[in-house]
């Protein structure tokens, strides 16, 4: 059996190109383009992580500061009914005026002790700390939101870069002729205007 040389040649030019087209990036525009498609998932995972925290950890913090405000305003409430009611030397025989003028100490009393048992319970007030977590949390989330926008906008460069430069252009032009530019990230009209957070 003999061999032909033309068949020898087509099966070592078949070899050649399987091996020059392995290392030539055939499989780096695809390997990029998911690169970057994961990479906008994190920022998309990272704005709805924000989107389930913040709304959570501000309710926390308006409970506690409702429990400590409610506290506060008894206390302010109670004082100013225990300054109204006075009582001169003229009137201590009068008992109903003695017993107006306790019953409005007694009530501040009563809320001075509320005050004094969160206080002893918590020493810094818990709505204190909820609100240090909660602008913690804030700030650690907005990190992890520009983190998550500046690795897509690197993988969306690299991918865009391999679109338009040899040897990728090439497979862009043929091959890959469907795959588009990724778009880039870019800031919103609003984007110098800091989010507000209302309690």
């Amino acid at each position: 059996m003999t061999v032909s040389m033309p068949r020898v040649r087509a099966v070592f030019a078949a070899i050649i190109l399987s091996l020059t087209l392995s290392g030539c990036g055939y499989n780096t525009i695809p390997t990029l383009e998911e690169q970057a498609k994961a990479r906008w998932a994190d920022v998309q995972n990272n704005y709805q992580r924000r989107a389930d925290l913040i709304p959570n950890l501000v309710s926390t913090v308006q409970g506690y500061a409702k429990q400590e405000k409610d506290v506060l305003t008894a206390v302010v409430e109670a004082r100013a009914k225990a300054t109204q009611v006075k009582i001169d030397v003229s009137q201590l025989t009068d008992p109903e005026k003695l017993k107006q003028f306790q019953d409005a100490q007694n009530q501040l009393s009563g809320a001075l002790g509320r005050l004094l048992a969160v206080s002893e319970n918590y020493p810094d007030l818990k709505s204190n700390q909820n609100f240090l977590a909660l602008q913690s949390q804030l700030e650690g989330t907005e990190n992890r939101i520009t983190v998550a926008r500046r690795d897509y906008i690197e993988a969306a460069r690299v991918y865009n870069t391999e679109l338009k430069t040899f040897p990728g252009l090439l497979w862009a032009n043929t091959v890959f002729r469907g795959n588009k530019p990724m778009a880039e990230f870019t800031a919103g009209d609003n984007a110098q205007t800091p989010p507000q957070v209302k309690f």
